[in-house]
């Protein structure tokens, strides 16, 4: 058998189970029922497939079939307990086999019988493997002045994953209590009975342990010492040398009743917790059959204006309004003496005679027998929405039927703003509480993935940190926040939002909430992008076209492009500037278009009339790009101008210096004498790399910017780089 460590380093160790068994059957029988019910399962059909799994694995429990082709019985065991104490069912057919209680200190806990129907043996398994998860939270004082039989028990309880502790007299014990909060107390006896009752006695006055179960194991197993233990607070009784099935079945029995007794205490305080929630927030009362209040909470007495003991005793037309027809309480006692429940809007009067409404939740409580016991009132206080209705009734004569109306009409525009925006709502804390159906369509995700999560689960990783750091600088200020967001569908799929993000403040002006209501506006970013791309590609035309005059390949604009946005970012330009300086290098010679090829093919150097020729070349471009609004043009149409002014004052065509030469011109000077350097010409060969870096450094604040030479020169192996990416796919010959 062959392991493979990748699928090893995967595998959760937590309800895993290893199934040994040679039948086929019986094991995918077995695992197919044990992975309906979670577990992750192995297995192997030999002593030796388990052993090599063993040694790179551990198991939570292990099924184990005693008849094996290389072993057999408590060979086994004995070969499996070499690596640590397994915990292990035996899965046998042998339905009569006696010999687990033997086995214990093998690790193991019990048997289960192939004749047994499948559900029955997952039910078993499922079980026993619930119990270990659970032991590993109960821990077990041992005390015992015999270091074996103590230690008999304790190795005994701890495959059942019990934690054990030892004690071998009584104040060993009390600092072991004092310390550890244990689930149950296992007390010899045998060596000594007066220490044994007098530990007990003891124990019982401490309030550490005076609720612990005590189990007592004794070789005076009478009737006499059964009694006298019982009153001093003993609860189970083993007869030495014990029975030890009979001791682990007790154990579980007592600490599971532990365990239940603590869940219905949890569940008592849940209950008292809820009741005093209840008793905090609305207006309870309680009354008999016959409608005589037995029980009010102090808000039903303030709202009332009856004190507790005015109300008791007296039935619920203590508080009546005389403006409530009678038909209303005869049609709500006929709906509660059915057992059925009862809400409305009811008019109270106070005992100063003043009215105020609540809505009501009135509930029989019914007896085991489903016979009425009594009636439970909760009500809401409401007076301030029912006087608002009752004055715009009275002031305004709106009729029922306009409340119907007014109604249907939010409805309906509500249903307009669903339809036509992507509509969120947001705790505090940014945790999503609604969103509505085009949130759904749009995103891709489903409701139970996004109800209590924030945000980012749409978060794009293009956006950057500071556009949320200002929104929510934004909204803490109890101001709207506007903007485009890219964000991301489930599928990893971009999508932009025009979102407009406010708080929701109670009467009070304190934020209750964010909502966000944003508009999906994917298409026209889109069309941006592919406006932008397209004219980036004109741009690039236009430069080859320029440069091609000249017979220089298109690379070299796509070149000088990157070389001028990896100078740009080293000098600290944001992106925004940065992509404007390498989208508009590209024109920089587009002047060229107005030079005769005379001049430009010219293989060798230029006369001074020539030369004078060329150089209007930086102000023709200047002049074809310099009537342009738009801010890419209007910057390829300033390097056009610039690029050949020199730091130093001795450029052209206007004589610059220093920093009156345009950042963006200092930056693509750079990035274009570089390129030129490093490729032929009609005129030169390139040069060595050496030479142009050396050129460069005897050229600093001379021809060149020093700061960007520097940064030039710190970064060669990313230009050099940027160059054998871009190569040109002819040469020249010179």
């Amino acid at each position: 058998m062959t392991i493979d460590l990748k699928s090893i380093q995967k595998e959760a160790n937590v309800g895993s189970i290893l199934i040994i068994d040679h039948s086929r059957m019986f094991s995918k029988m077995l695992q197919k029922e044990l992975k309906t019910l979670g577990y992750t399962i192995r297995h192997a059909n030999t002593l030796h497939a388990a052993i090599e799994l063993l040694t790179f694995l551990s198991f939570d429990l292990i099924v184990l079939d005693l008849t094996l082709p290389d072993g057999e019985g408590e060979l086994i065991l004995q070969n499996l307990h070499i690596f640590e104490k397994h915990k292990i069912l035996v899965y046998t057919s042998d339905a009569t086999t006696q010999q687990c209680d033997e086995w214990a200190h093998y690790g193991v806990l019990g048997y289960l019988c192939k004749t047994s129907p499948l559900s029955f043996v997952g039910q078993e398994i499922d079980r026993t493997m619930k119990a270990l998860l659970k032991n590993t939270t109960n821990s077990i004082l041992v005390i015992d002045d015999s270091p074996t039989s103590a230690q008999h028990i304790q190795e005994l309880l701890e495959p059942l994953n019990y934690h054990v502790e030892i004690a071998y007299d009584s104040p060993s014990a009390q600092g072991l209590l004092k310390n550890t909060p244990f689930d149950l107390i296992i007390l010899d006896f045998s060596s000594s009975n007066a220490m044994g009752e007098a530990i007990l006695v003891e124990f019982r006055s401490m309030p550490q342990s005076m609720h612990i179960p005590i189990f007592i194991l004794t070789e005076q197993y009478n009737a006499h010492t059964v009694r006298k233990l019982i009153k001093q607070g003993a609860n189970e009784f083993f007869h030495k040398p014990f029975i030890e099935e009979e001791l682990l079945q007790k154990v579980d029995y007592w600490i599971d009743f532990g365990r239940k007794t603590k869940e219905n205490f949890y569940q008592k305080t849940i209950l008292q917790e809820y009741k005093n929630a209840v008793d905090r927030s609305t207006i309870v009362s309680k009354t008999n059959k016959e409608g005589i209040i037995t029980y009010a909470n102090d808000k039903f007495c303030k709202i009332s204006g009856y004190r507790y003991e005015e109300l008791i005793g007296q039935p619920h037309s203590i508080v009546r309004h005389p403006s409530v027809p009678k038909e209303t309480f005869k049609q709500m006692w006929d709906t509660l003496l059915k057992g059925e429940k009862w809400e409305g809007v009811v008019k109270n009067r106070r005992k100063d005679g003043t009215a105020y409404w609540v809505n009501a939740v009135i509930n029989p409580i019914v007896d085991h027998n489903g016979n009425i016991v009594e009636f439970i009132s909760i009500r809401t206080d409401i007076s301030n929405v029912r006087e608002i209705h009752d004055s715009l009734q009275n002031q305004l004569k709106i009729s029922e039927k306009n409340f119907e109306d007014a109604y249907h009409m939010s409805k309906q525009y509500e249903n307009a703003i669903n339809k036509s925006t992507i509509l969120t709502r947001t705790d505090l804390d940014g945790n999503i509480t609604f969103a509505n159906e085009n949130f759904y369509k749009t995103t891709g995700f489903k409701e139970a993935e996004v109800i209590g999560k924030n945000h980012n689960i749409t978060r794009h990783k293009d956006t950057p940190n500071e556009v949320f750091i200002d929104l929510w600088d934004t909204l803490k200020k109890g101001k709207v926040w506007k903007g485009v967001l890219k964000n991301q569908k489930k599928n990893g799929q971009a999508y932009w939002v025009y979102s407009t993000i406010l708080p929701i403040f109670n009467k009070n002006n304190t934020p209750l909430e964010y909502m966000a209501i944003r508009r999906d506006v994917s298409e026209i970013i889109t069309l941006h992008v592919e406006l932008e791309a397209t004219q980036q590609e004109v741009i690039y035309c236009m430069g080859e076209i320029a440069e091609s005059r000249s017979k220089e390949t298109g690379n070299h604009v796509r070149r000088v492009a990157a070389y001028s946005h990896l100078l740009a970012q080293k000098y600290g330009l944001d992106k925004k500037e940065s992509d404007l300086i390498a989208s508009a290098s590209p024109m920089h010679d587009i002047g060229k278009v107005g030079i005769p090829d005379a001049i430009l093919h010219k293989p060798g150097s230029l006369s001074d009339e020539e030369w004078t020729v060329m150089r209007t070349h930086s102000m023709i471009g200047y002049t074809i790009l310099q009537n342009s609004t738009r801010p890419l043009l209007k910057a390829a149409a300033t390097i056009a101008k610039e690029h050949h002014e020199k730091y130093d004052g001795s450029g052209y065509p206007m004589n610059l210096k220093g920093t009156e030469i345009h950042l963006y011109a200092r930056i693509v000077s750079v990035a274009d004498v570089f390129d030129a350097l490093s490729h032929d010409r009609c005129y030169k060969k390139a040069w060595e790399d050496a030479a142009i870096f050396e050129f460069f450094e005897n050229e600093r604040g001379k021809h060149f910017d020093p700061q960007i030479v520097d940064l030039f020169l710190n970064a060669k192996e990313d230009f050099l780089a940027i160059r054998d990416s871009l190569k040109d796919a002819l040469t020249y010959a010179i």
